[in-house]
C-alpha cells in the first residue's frame, strides 16, 4: 500500500504549489529582515543621532544582531509547535508576526521625534522579528522536503535558500527607488520608512497562500500512526544520538554558514561602504547584481548535491571562502578605491600616544563615551576607513601622523556631551584635511574604480556562498527524525545564523575599530568557517538520497 508521501510524488503540480508557497513566504520574511541591514547607516543617523559616527553605525548594527540573537527562542518556540501541531500552522504564525513587526517599524518615531522611545520601540519590534524568523526557516525547508522524492530533495529544498536572495533583491529594489524617486535627504528624513510600510501588502499575499497550504505528507502520516512527539525539546536535545547531530550541524555546516553566507551579503556591505568609501547606491547595484546571480546557485548546487553528494558540495564552498577572504578583500580594495589603497602605500598614519589611555572600542548597545585622546584619535580614522598603526609618543600625549605632518588631539574627559561632540567633530575634520592633502581620497570615486573586476570577485565569493548554502536545507532535513526533526534541525540552523551570522558585522565592525586595521574583522569569518571545515570532515556524514522513513 503507497504511504501518503509516495502518493505526493506522483503529482508534480502539487510539488510546484508547495514549493511556490512555501518560497514565497520565506522570501517575505527574508524581505522584512533584510531591510534593516541595509538601512543599518540611516538607522544609525535616525534613531542614535545622540551618538557619535562609529558609536551609532555599531548600536544600529548591534540592534541587527539583536534580532538575529532572538532566532533561537523562536526555533525553541515554533519547533515545538510545528513538531507537535503541525508544519503548516507554525508557519502560517511565524509569517504573520514577521510581517506585522516590520509594518510597525515603518511606524516608529525617531529620537529626534520621542526620544529614546523611538530606539526602545525599535528593540522590541526587532526582537519579534527574530522570533518569527526564528520559526519560518525550519518550517519552509522541512513542509518542501517532507513532500519532495529524495531523489529531487537538494533541488526542491534548493528554492527555500533562493528566497533569501529574492526577499534581499526585493528589499534592495524598494529601496533603491524610492531613493532615486524622492531623492537622498527625503529618503533620510522620511524615505526609509516607506519599504517597512510596503511590506503590509507582501504580508496580505503571504497568508493567503499559506493558508491554502495543507499538512506534510510526513507529518501527517505520523500523526495518523499516533507517532508525534509530546516532548521534543526533551527527545531532541536529552538523547545522545538526537544531541549529537544537533552539535555536528552547529559545528560543521552552521558555524560556515553563519560566517561565509553573511560575510558575503552583509558585512562586505558594510566593507565597501564604511572602510572603502564606496557611495550607497553603487554599493546597492552591487549587491543587486550579487543577488541576482546567487538566485539560481542555490537550486543548481542543491541539484549537484543530488547527483554527488551533499557533503563535497557543501565542503567545496567552505574551502573557497576560508582561501579567499584575506586576499578577496584587498582585491576588492584595489578594485572599489585604488586611490585609498596607493595612498595607505604611500603615506601610512600612525597614532603616537600613551597606550594606557586607550579604550577597547567594542560597545554594542552604543552607551560608552571614549573620550580619551587616543580613543578620539582612532574613531576619527575609522570612520573614515583607514588603516594606522598605535605607537608611544614620547611625550605622553596623542598625535596623528600623516607624512610629515602631525596633528595634535586632545581628550575630552571633561567635556560635557555638546561639547565633546564639537571636540570629535573638530578633531575629525583637522584629521580629514591632513589625510586630503596626503592623497586621502574623501570617497572612492566611481571613475577610477574598476567595477568589472570588483563584481567578478564578488560573484566567486557569491559561488562559496550559494555552494555551502544550496544544499543546506536538504542536509539538515536528512540528518533529523521526523518526530523531532522540525525542533532539532531549527536550533543549531538558527544558532549558526542568529548568533554567527547575526553578530559577524558588529563584531567584525568592532574588531576594526580595536585594531585599527580595516581586514582584521576577517579574522571572525575565518575562525567560524575553519571549525566547520574540520569537523565536516570527520564527523558529517553523506545523506543524499536518504528516504525520510527510514531516518
Amino acid at each position: 500500500m503507497a504511504t501518503i508521501a509516495e502518493k505526493h510524488e506522483h503529482k508534480p503540480w502539487s510539488m510546484a504549489r508547495v514549493i511556490i508557497a512555501s518560497s514565497a513566504g520565506t522570501a517575505f520574511e527574508w524581505y522584512d529582515f533584510f531591510i534593516f541591514g541595509s538601512l543599518a547607516p540611516v538607522i544609525s543617523k535616525v534613531f542614535f543621532a545622540g551618538l557619535e559616527p562609529t558609536q551609532a553605525l555599531i548600536a544600529a548594527l548591534a540592534l541587527f544582531a539583536a534580532g538575529f540573537a532572538f532566532r533561537p527562542l523562536g526555533a525553541l518556540i515554533f519547533g515545538v509547535v510545528g513538531d507537535k501541531l503541525g508544519r503548516k500552522n507554525a508557519f502560517l504564525v511565524t509569517v504573520t508576526l514577521m510581517g506585522s513587526s516590520t509594518f510597525l517599524i515603518g511606524l516608529v518615531p525617531t529620537y529626534a521625534q520621542a526620544g529614546t522611545t523611538g530606539p526602545i520601540a525599535l528593540v522590541i519590534l526587532r526582537i519579534l522579528q527574530g522570533i518569527a524568523l526564528g520559526g519560518e526557516y525550519g518550517g519552509a525547508a522541512i513542509y518542501v522536503a517532507e513532500h519532495s522524492p529524495a531523489s529531487k530533495r537538494g533541488a526542491s529544498t534548493g528554492w527555500i535558500q533562493s528566497t533569501a536572495s529574492f526577499g534581499l533583491l526585493a528589499a534592495l529594489i524598494i529601496i533603491v527607488a524610492t531613493r532615486s524617486a524622492i531623492g537622498e535627504d527625503a529618503f533620510a528624513a522620511w524615505g526609509w520608512r516607506v519599504p517597512f510600510l510596503v511590506s503590509v501588502v507582501l504580508l496580505a499575499i503571504s497568508v493567503w497562500m499559506r493558508a491554502k497550504l495543507s499538512e506534510s505528507p510526513e507529518f501527517a502520516r505520523i500523526r495518523e500512526e499516533g507517532d508525534v512527539s509530546k516532548a521534543p525539546l526533551r527527545e531532541a536535545f536529552g538523547k545522545w544520538r538526537n544531541l549529537r547531530r544537533v552539535l555536528i550541524a552547529f559545528f560543521g555546516i552552521m558555524c560556515a554558514q553563519g560566517a561565509v553566507w553573511y560575510f558575503t551579503f552583509f558585512y562586505m556591505q558594510v566593507f565597501l561602504e564604511k572602510s572603502l568609501g564606496v557611495p550607497s547606491q553603487t554599493k546597492d547595484l552591487l549587491l543587486i547584481v550579487m543577488t541576482v546571480v546567487s538566485a539560481p546557485l542555490y537550486v543548481y548546487f542543491g541539484w549537484l548535491s543530488d547527483r554527488i553528494g551533499r557533503k563535497p558540495v557543501m565542503i567545496g564552498g567552505m574551502l573557497i571562502a576560508l582561501v579567499l577572504y584575506f586576499p578577496a578583500s584587498h582585491w576588492i580594495a584595489v578594485a572599489a578605491n585604488p586611490q585609498l589603497v596607493a595612498a595607505q602605500a604611500s603615506t601610512p598614519i600612525f597614532v603616537d600616544t600613551d597606550p594606557s589611555t586607550c579604550s577597547v572600542q567594542f560597545d554594542p548597545v552604543g552607551t560608552a563615551r571614549f573620550v580619551s585622546a587616543c580613543d578620539i584619535a582612532k574613531s576619527s580614522l575609522v570612520t573614515k576607513g583607514i588603516n594606522f598603526t598605535t605607537r608611544r609618543s614620547s611625550d605622553g600625549r596623542t598625535y596623528v601622523i600623516v607624512g610629515t605632518e602631525r596633528v595634535p588631539v586632545s581628550g575630552g574627559e571633561r567635556l560635557g556631551g555638546a561639547d565633546l561632540k564639537v571636540l570629535k567633530l573638530g578633531t575629525a575634520e583637522a584629521i580629514g584635511g591632513e589625510l586630503q592633502e596626503a592623497g586621502y581620497p574623501k570617497f572612492a570615486d566611481p571613475a577610477h574604480a574598476n567595477l568589472t573586476l570588483l563584481i567578478v570577485i564578488l560573484i566567486v565569493l557569491v559561488i562559496a556562498s550559494t555552494a555551502l548554502y544550496g544544499p543546506q536545507a536538504a542536509a539538515l532535513v536528512e540528518m533529523f527524525p521526523t518526530r523531532v526533526r522540525y525542533t532539532a534541525m531549527s536550533l543549531p540552523y538558527h544558532v549558526g545564523t542568529g548568533w554567527v551570522g547575526g553578530f559577524l558585522p558588529v563584531t567584525s565592525f568592532a574588531i576594526v575599530a580595536i585594531t585599527g586595521n580595516i581586514y582584521s574583522g576577517l579574522w571572525y569569518s575565518v575562525l567560524f568557517t575553519g571549525i566547520s571545515v574540520i569537523v565536516s570532515i570527520l564527523f558529517l556524514k553523506e545523506t543524499s538520497g536518504r528516504h525520510l522513513q527510514e531516518i
